[in-house]
């Protein structure tokens, strides 16, 4: 999806300065999730042009060879896996995900370095972070990333939470949240109910080519396995899947393009436009907003010490969830690399203000221009009070989150 570029940029006028930045972004192009590939795939998917490192090293002490997994088919093993066969994990960044890191890296280091000299012209981890989830596709993401901005492959941290309490994927218990994206789900006599109702030839046509079994309720809860799985192929330039009982029986483009379309009213029916979306958003992704905030209110007090821009690697659920509680005015499923960024500027007291303080304002963009909320108090998010974004962060979640643990049990 687009993201901030140098060409597309549009500057603020020079009354505001930028102080800080805070990105939160989906991983790239990756080959699909294990659970998202049919029985028996009809040709293999290898990913020989990559490597997926990992080895650990001394901080200090004797180095590590740079060791690589490299996809093994076993001769002798009378098991086979199902799905994709080749050298490819499922999941993992492709190289043209790898590429896509890299060039994300590239262009933001091009308007928050070359444009606006917010970050350092060399890395500098006081000013400088970036986190990932748990999933080892984002700190292959990240390695890119960063080696974009900077041009470094030494050693860089990237800040990690443990998977069972993790903010940003985000993985820390929420039953409450987890019950309302259910039941936005399982209710009758919805949009939603209605909408499976209407697709039920289609899922069966799509069926009797991918060899899903229509008693499959994971398949069926909605195009999630499906979308995935086909756009997966065509990201990546690979063709749609036909029968492996009948090869002339095939996916068609027209087949492909309607469960994109679908897709996309499934993410808004979740996100946006179920009543309980944002109450269970917030509940969920709530403990990373929290910290949002914080880091907003630090840097307007001036606690936050050297620190000018962190960057969070995250997943479709983590963008879509801050989406919703933004509340987005048009919803859509969040491509690979989609971007949301809060920017926060001072602006210089006017003259004849005596000893006022700076005032602190917000940006917020999505793939590169302003975002736009459906929510009255917000609007255009470019340069609201930096104040009135934090009150309603925290009138949400509370500060420091600690609203959150009672929205996930309510």
């Amino acid at each position: 999806m687009p993201h901030v570029r140098l060409r597309e940029y549009k500057r603020p006028s020079r009354d505001y300065e930028l102080e800080y930045v805070e990105v939160i972004h989906r991983h790239h192009k990756r080959t699909p999730y294990q659970s998202n590939t049919f029985p028996v795939e009809s040709y293999p998917w290898n990913c020989d042009d990559q490597g997926l490192y990992f080895y650990g090293q001394p901080i200090k002490g004797r180095q590590s060879a740079n060791a690589y997994w490299k996809g093994y088919q076993n001769p002798i093993n009378p098991y086979e896996v199902s799905g994709f066969k080749g050298t490819c994990a499922f999941p993992q960044i492709s190289k043209e995900g790898l590429d896509d890191s890299w060039q994300h890296g590239r262009d933001l280091y091009r308007v928050y370095h070359d444009l606006l000299r917010l970050i350092p012209r060399r890395l500098d981890l006081d000013r400088v972070s970036f986190r990932v989830t748990t999933n080892v596709i984002t700190s292959q993401v990240a390695g890119m990333l960063i080696n974009g901005m900077y041009g470094i492959s030494g050693n860089v941290p990237l800040n990690v939470e443990s998977s069972s309490i993790d903010s940003l994927e985000p993985s820390y218990s929420c039953p409450r949240a987890s019950n309302l994206f259910s039941e936005a789900k399982s209710q009758p006599n919805t949009t939603w109910a209605a909408h499976l109702s209407r697709t039920k030839e289609l899922f069966s046509s799509l069926d009797s080519v991918s060899g899903v079994s229509p008693s499959d309720s994971g398949w069926h809860a909605s195009f999630d396995h499906y979308f995935d799985n086909l756009s997966a192929r065509l990201c990546h330039a690979k063709p749609l899947p036909c029968s492996i009982e009948d090869p002339t029986k095939c996916i068609s483009m027209s087949q492909a393009e309607t469960v994109f379309r679908l897709g996309q009213f499934e993410y808004s029916y979740i996100y946006r436009d179920a009543p309980s979306s944002l109450a269970a958003s917030a509940a969920s992704q709530g403990v990373w907003i929290a910290e949002l905030a914080q880091h907003l209110r630090d840097q307007i007090a001036g606690h936050d010490g050297k620190m000018r821009y962190r960057h969070n690697i995250a997943h479709d659920g983590s963008v879509s969830r801050v989406l919703s509680i933004m509340q987005l005015d048009q919803m859509v499923w969040p491509g690979m690399g989609a971007e949301i960024i809060f920017e926060l500027y001072s602006r210089k007291p006017k003259h004849g203000w005596g000893n006022r303080k700076r005032q602190h304002f917000v940006r917020v963009l999505f793939g590169g221009q302003v975002m736009r909320s459906s929510n009255p108090d917000l609007g255009e998010l470019d340069m609201i009070p930096a104040s009135k974004l934090i009150d309603y962060f925290d009138g949400l979640v509370g500060e420091k989150a600690k609203l959150v643990p009672d929205l996930c049990q309510k």
